[in-house]
């Protein structure tokens, strides 16, 4: 009857949804995980208006910029509007021009808010001050207002007797009234209402809620926290504690590009140093907004610097306890599920992802997911006859190229390629498909008077390597990435079949210059400082090769759970108790199989036929053995990828974990994971 229901268990579980040729958070079984968008989204700010939710992020220098985001249940997503679809400024530095940029500058840290029948985004401008652009449509188009004035990564509250308020500041956080006409701030309105000294630093997301007024803010020393002031006055005075700290999901941060400059010239000495695995820096989940859905239920979405793929957003559930709005559950108030129950909203949505990437050119506009690396020369792009065409401009290299065409990468792995036409590059051009990070690299084609050589180029280390291209007109360029390592390669081919390396296997970083990830890169440009012919781009894929998660969880499996910190697989003692035993032990008591409990929720049994129980709580919270299977524990499965997994109870919300060092067995009192994976409360199963 056991191996009947297992069986059961698996097809049902195979069944629940086709498999996705794209990461969605949503598991399609009543449940999501983490991150809600598996590439770059930062600085989140989120409001409901009605049955919609509206999501706001950060876009730098990149154009289209300020990005939003429709939903109608928290978790699938889709990319519905941007704010302006070019900077409506003359300065060089908007258009990348005459070695001028805006770099991780741009526009930043937008604040969405609805009132009086439209929609407002404020957001900071390096140089030019606050901006707001409103719409009574949240498509567009947008009316942009230049409010200037020194507030910037700021909050905004609409207040119950219509003053419109800023909250912005870092440590010092400071309270402006704004002109209802969005003309500016109100002169002489700016108050102090939290001192310095306070913990609290920036990221603000100001609400009034039952009277009472919630600043969400985010400090980042010594590592990422998130906090919450409270105060019956808008003026205040404010006590503070923190909602969430530590949450990493265990995530490390990425390896960080240390460099004496900002976009520096090639041969400039770059220092990339091994990433610290124990440490949390800004990989915990931090600075986000806070929502309530239709039903009561409130629910934070936070970012987290997210390895090489950059800043990317996340959904955690929030308890409120004494007053204070905790990210978390109860019974582990501050830490947060990766996989959990989607919120409880009444409307069916077929999972998918936010963006479509790839990209045939065929149409008459691009795709929404493409942004331009500063303020695009729109006289020198175009879409002809089913490619994009990219007139060379002067430029030494591809950082300061001007009209590349960037998309953000998407993890945890994936594979992008795209066709390169050849034909009317001239002498000194360059064209192919880069990563525009610092440092950057590339691949490509370099045209040298009537010849043509294959060429690539990573800029960490300054290498480049040549090979004859020959006479070929189409070459098939391939960005080949693993993103949650932090590495990747380049390779090319001539056919399209057959693919070959080009380079080394490359560390990926993430940096503090431009502010993001790694962004999938096509450009071209002349070396020799004249305009000259053009590339032309065709076929633009990407294979998201980790997307399909139908197989993470071993439904109909018999399974070893190995324990990442000790390296063993955990036992069932025959008087009882989980430990664990020799790595070679391989006997039916280091064997388990689930049993689906629906919704992401599952009972372990050993194959001796015991289920897994909890007996007590905390410490003393032993993990038995039990014949009866009503007395099993309930543990949401917690997909960390890879065949990695924790187990969270649903009664207690803590997790299952052994201490590495004690000889202490299986207890159920870990909060979650550590950066590295290796504090007992990560597993690796394996059939």
């Amino acid at each position: 009857m056991r191996t009947i229901a297992l069986l059961f268990a698996y097809f049902i579980a195979m069944s629940v949804a086709a498999q996705p040729k794209s990461w969605t958070a949503d598991n399609g079984n009543g449940t999501f995980t983490n991150p809600l968008l598996y590439d770059e989204f930062s600085d989140p700010d989120i409001i409901r208006v009605g049955d919609d939710y509206y999501l706001a992020g950060t876009t730098m220098h990149t154009v289209p910029g300020l990005v939003i985001l429709h939903s109608k249940d928290l978790v699938n997503w889709e990319n519905i509007s941007y704010c302006f679809d070019r900077f409506d400024f003359t300065d060089d530095q908007f258009w990348l021009r005459n070695h001028k940029e805006i770099y991780g500058q741009g526009i930043w840290a937008p604040c969405i808010r609805y009132a009086n029948g439209q929609f407002y985004v404020y957001s900071n401008i390096n140089g030019k001050g606050l901006q707001c652009y409103t719409s009574k449509d949240i498509r567009g188009p947008w009316e942009h207002h230049n409010m200037q004035g020194n507030i910037y990564d700021l909050s905004v509250l609409f207040d119950d007797d219509g003053k419109i308020y800023a909250i912005h500041g870092y440590g010092e956080v400071k309270c402006t009234e704004l002109k209802p006409d969005m003309s500016g701030p109100i002169d002489g309105t700016e108050r102090v209402i939290i001192p310095n000294g306070s913990a609290v630093g920036e990221g603000h997301h100001m609400y009034k809620i039952n009277g009472m007024y919630y600043l969400i803010s985010t400090d980042y020393r010594p590592n990422g926290r998130t906090l919450c002031s409270r105060s019956k006055s808008i003026w205040g005075p404010y006590e503070t504690c923190v909602i969430t700290a530590d949450e990493t999901f265990g995530y490390h941060p990425a390896p960080f590009t240390l460099v004496d400059g900002r976009i520096v010239p090639d041969g400039t000495k770059f220092t990339i140093p091994e990433a610290d695995k124990d440490a949390t820096a800004a990989t915990n989940i931090h600075q986000g907004g806070i929502v309530q859905t239709q039903k009561g239920e409130w629910w934070a979405l936070l970012m987290m610097d997210f390895h090489s793929v950059g800043r990317t957003v996340t959904l955690a559930p929030m308890t409120w306890i004494d007053g204070w709005p905790m990210v978390g559950l109860s019974g582990n108030p501050g830490r947060s599920p990766r996989t959990w129950l989607k919120p409880d909203i009444d409307v069916s949505v077929e999972p998918h992802a936010a963006y479509e990437r790839n990209e045939t050119f065929d149409g008459k506009e691009l795709g929404r997911v493409w942004q331009w690396n500063h303020n695009p020369d729109d006289r020198m792009w175009s879409l002809t006859k089913g490619r994009l065409r990219l007139q060379t401009m002067p430029s030494e290299q591809l950082m300061w190229a001007r009209n590349s065409l960037t998309q953000r990468v998407i993890g945890p792995s994936s594979v992008t390629t795209v066709e390169l036409y050849t034909k009317n590059m001239k002498d000194g051009d360059v064209a192919g498909l880069g990563n525009i990070n610092v440092p950057c690299s590339w691949i490509g084609i370099v045209k040298t008077g009537k010849s043509q050589t294959l060429r690539f180029f990573e800029q960490a280390v300054n290498d480049t390597i040549d090979q004859p291209a020959g006479n070929a007109e189409k070459v098939y360029l391939r960005l080949v990435g693993d993103y949650d390592n932090n590495r990747a390669h380049y390779e090319y081919s001539f056919d399209g079949t057959n693919y070959s390396q080009l380079g080394r296997e490359m560390t990926l970083s993430y940096q503090t210059i431009s502010f993001q990830g790694s962004r999938a890169s096509l450009f071209a440009f002349n070396v020799k400082g004249s305009n000259g012919g053009y590339a032309e781009f065709d076929n633009f894929t990407v294979e998201e090769t980790a997307a399909d998660r139908s197989g993470n969880i071993p439904y109909g499996k018999s399974f070893r759970i190995m324990n990442l910190a000790t390296g063993k697989p955990m036992i069932a003692l025959p008087h009882g108790l989980m430990h664990d035993t020799r790595a070679d032990d391989k006997s039916k008591q280091t064997y388990f199989h689930i049993i689906d409990k629906g919704k992401g929720q599952v009972v372990l049994q050993c194959e001796d036929g015991r289920y897994v129980f909890v007996s007590g709580f905390g410490l003393p919270g032993d993990v038995r053995l039990t014949k009866e299977e009503s007395k099993a524990e309930v543990f949401m499965w917690q997909d960390f990828l890879n065949k990695e997994f924790m187990l969270m109870s649903m009664r207690t919300n803590r997790y299952v974990g052994k201490s590495p060092t004690t000889g202490s067995p299986y207890s159920m009192d870990y909060k979650g994971a550590d950066p590295a994976r290796r504090n007992g409360a990560v597993f690796r199963w394996e059939e």
